[in-house]
């Protein structure tokens, strides 16, 4: 067989159906080997960073490894930042790159670039085939690493020459790797040290991170907060860990998090954390964090534990696994009045827009709520991430895809395309801003060649409001470089949105019909149920709904940076 043609064999074996890929000089053999195929299906997206966004979608909400395919050179950089967000968010990804050929390497051939050099960081592996003897074993380990132990991107590098030359058709049927051993074991020790904390505590806590949605844990988790009766906070990517509306749910914690989460976090005395990093997101200064618990923590990346906050218990293990374990053991626990306080401060301070007038965010999501059963929701970055994360209910994982760990912008649409792919039979909804919507806009062409009935949310402010958000409320309102409507006639520094403002570009109605997608632009509440109905009505192509909203509308809570979890700025 040649190097393509085992390439191929190798994707039928690992049970691969889709792929997303972008032609080029380097990688023509490999997508010649592909055509005609039919058990796999080949994407063409519009831009690389939009083909591996849609790759890390169609991974996120089917629990499959996603696949990609590019070119060398300017091919395969494109899909760095898609490899980046990925890794953070331990989503599972094999990219395939084509390289020169082995005697051109190193002698700056035309789109020659060290795409292992450039990804080795950024990356759970990445390696270069210097032979066709090893490609077999080299593409079963890429599928093994990607998908076992925390799940991550991994990057294949496969020169002109390999793809094309001829070896061995045999596909090794197991992965033997003296220096990867993912653990696939609950120490009992632990999680009994684990119980015994727990009953001893007055005011536990369980912390939940995206782990436990990527381990399909979600029934477990469920089952273990009622059994325990100890309530429930989630990081962004844990939402959806149990569901939103159970009633030991608090709502997130971190810069935006609900008032009863971050303020559970200061008061508990036990807080069981289970598949989260403890990043700055969520743990504001760290030397105040938790400062009066003891702290457990399961994770099954062991680096991951006590980076960033110094645990009491701590348990290498995959989440489900371990909750598995967990189940065994716990009993329920006299906690009432703590989980009575808790949810005092959950109705006393709820998360709301109601002092905004007209069309909000929060009107818009609550919509979906109450109208969508079980969709898929991906998000863009920025306000309309958190957003999304405040007032979104979700019932279980992989339903809410967004970019958390690196917080890409131009992620949310792309990542739409994917899993619209993965689970045809879903409403799949992207929410944007009208800034992270037009890094990736020109897959709108994507999405109408692919016949998606996708629905695009793009919350119109006129701002990168995020940003603009931050300038408002600690840098005295400067304005600097996050106005979308500024043209160089334009007061350079202008903050008075009662100001006749240029009109806004581009307009998203008629750039969705140029593209022979759908467009409805709405300004006012009442106008919500006419959109939705309007998108609903179309079954070939994508509709963009654009909802222009209050210009200066912010995000609370916030925690300004360096702050604790208590410093909330509220209103």
């Amino acid at each position: 067989m040649k190097g393509t043609e085992i390439i191929v064999k190798a994707l039928k074996e690992e049970g691969v159906d889709t792929i997303f890929g972008y032609p080029g000089g380097q990688a023509v053999d490999i997508f010649d080997a592909l055509y005609g195929e039919q058990d796999i299906e080949v994407i063409l997206p519009r831009h690389e960073q939009a083909l591996i966004h849609a790759a890390d979608g169609y991974a996120r909400s089917t629990g499959k490894v996603g696949v990609c395919l590019v070119t060398s050179g300017p091919g395969a950089t494109n899909l760095v930042t898609g490899i980046a967000t990925a890794n953070y968010d331990s989503v599972p990804l094999v990219c395939i790159t084509g390289q020169v050929p082995l005697g051109l390497m190193g002698n700056d051939a035309f789109q020659e670039v060290d795409i292992v050099g450039i990804t080795n960081s950024i990356c759970k592996y990445a390696v270069t085939v210097r032979t066709r003897e090893e490609l077999p074993r080299i593409l079963k380990e890429a599928f093994y690493i990607a998908r076992t132990g925390r799940p991550g991107p991994v990057v294949v590098d496969v020169p002109k020459d390999i793809q094309q030359a001829e070896g061995s058709d045999v596909y090794p049927d197991e992965v033997s790797m003296r220096g990867y051993k993912p653990n696939q074991s609950v120490h009992v020790g632990q999680i009994k040290k684990a119980v015994s904390m727990l009953k001893k505590a007055k005011r536990p806590l369980f912390l939940i991170g995206g782990g436990v949605n990527i381990s399909g844990a979600n029934e477990e988790m469920k089952q273990l907060a009622e059994l325990t009766g100890v309530p429930v906070i989630t990081t962004i990517m844990g939402k959806g860990a149990i569901p939103s509306t159970h009633r030991l749910y608090l709502g997130n914690i971190g810069i935006h998090g609900s008032y009863a989460a971050n303020h559970a976090v200061s008061e508990c005395d036990v807080l069981f954390s289970i598949g989260t990093r403890f990043n700055d997101r969520i743990t504001g200064k760290i030397s105040e964090f938790a400062k009066n618990a003891k702290i457990i923590h399961i994770d099954i990346d062991s680096a991951s534990i006590s980076k960033n906050i110094v645990v009491d218990i701590p348990i290498v293990a995959d989440a489900k696994l371990a909750i598995e374990k967990l189940l065994e053991y716990v009993t329920p626990l006299k906690n009432e009045k703590w989980v009575e306080q808790l949810m005092q401060w959950k109705e006393e301070y709820p998360i709301t827009m109601e002092n905004y007038e007209g069309l909000t965010p929060e009107k818009i999501i609550r919509y979906i709520n109450d109208h969508f059963e079980k969709p898929i929701v991906t998000t863009d970055v920025g306000q309309n991430q958190l957003w999304a994360t405040q007032y979104l209910k979700l019932e279980g994982g992989r339903s809410f895809l967004t970019s958390g760990g690196l917080g890409t912008m131009g992620y949310g649409f792309p990542a739409a395309i994917g899993a619209k792919i993965g689970n045809p039979d879903s409403t799949v909804i992207a929410i944007s801003g009208d800034g992270g919507m037009q890094m990736n806009i020109q897959e709108l062409a994507t999405a109408v060649a692919l016949e998606l009935p996708l629905i695009l949310i793009v919350l119109n402010n006129g701002y990168l409001g995020n940003v603009r958000q931050w300038q408002e409320l600690f840098y005295q309102k400067r304005y600097s470089n996050t106005c979308l409507r500024y043209r160089k006639s334009c007061e350079s520094n202008c903050t008075d949105k009662s100001k006749c403002c240029p009109k806004y570009t581009p307009d998203f109605v008629k750039l969705a019909e140029s593209y022979e997608a759908y467009g409805m632009r709405i300004s006012k509440e009442e106008e919500i149920a006419e959109a939705f109905a309007y998108a609903l009505e179309h079954k070939n192509a994508p509709t963009v709904i654009e909802c222009v909203i209050e210009r200066e509308a912010n995000v609370f809570p916030i925690v300004p940076t360096g702050k604790t979890l208590d410093d909330m700025i509220m209103d």
